[in-house]
Formats: C-alpha cells, structure tokens, sequence
C-alpha cells in the first residue's frame, strides 16, 4: 500500500535528498570467543570498505542501558541489492559463518551533518 501525497508533501519530497542506501543488520550466531579469532580481519574489511567510499556508517547496536544487543548495524553505497548482498557476504564474520545479516534498502531523506574545521590547530570536530 503506498502513500498518496498531497501537493505540499510531494513537493517537500522532491526536494529531499533522497539517497538510495543498503542497511545491513547483523547478528552474532557464534561465541564471543570464535567472534574474537574474526574481529581483526572485519575490521580491516570495514576500513577498507570505507576508504573505498562504499561504507557510509557502521557499529554495533545496544539496548538504552547500554548494554550490548549482539548485533550491529553497516549502511553501505549499494547500486543494486545483488551488490549491497555480496558486500554484506564478503565481511570475515558473515563469509567465517559466525554471523547473519538481514539486508534493506533506506533512502536517506532528512538530516543533517555538521563539521567544524579550525584551520590554526588543524583539528576537526563532527557533529
């Protein structure tokens, strides 16, 4: 079932970003301790994968006290799912079969992204 716009949303919806992306949701089927063997290796993967400009965000998420949930979230730049898919396999954790992803696609509509660049120190904060 999809949406109908009125004429005001749609043209507010026109003017968003509207940015195709690929959310990977992963979720740990093996111990801490074989996790741990792979660790290294997935983050060199997820590095690379960011130096490559393919990884636009990625980490584990928590329940709001903090504690660990045992999955994590990787938001890549995809072209189709068939690729997003093969990235998502070609992470140590998912190809050592020590972790299970689902995968979506997001289009990134709102937001905002804030950096702060002071020239005399060379020093840069993001908010």
């Amino acid at each position: 079932m999809a949406l109908e716009y009125s004429p005001t949303a749609a043209a507010l919806r026109e003017k968003m970003l509207r940015k195709r992306l690929w959310i990977v949701i992963t979720k740990a089927i093996a111990p801490p301790d074989q996790l741990s063997k792979v660790l290294e290796a997935h983050l060199q993967h997820q590095i690379r994968l960011e130096k490559d400009g393919i990884l636009f965000g990625a980490g584990p998420l928590s329940n709001p006290d903090g504690s660990s949930t045992g999955t994590g979230m990787i938001v890549i730049r995809a072209e189709s799912e068939a690729e997003a898919r093969a990235i998502a396999d070609s992470d140590p954790f998912h190809s050592a079969g020590l972790r299970t992803y689902t995968l979506q696609q997001w289009s990134l509509n709102e937001g905002r992204i804030t950096i702060t660049v002071d020239y005399s120190d060379q020093t840069f904060k993001l908010a």
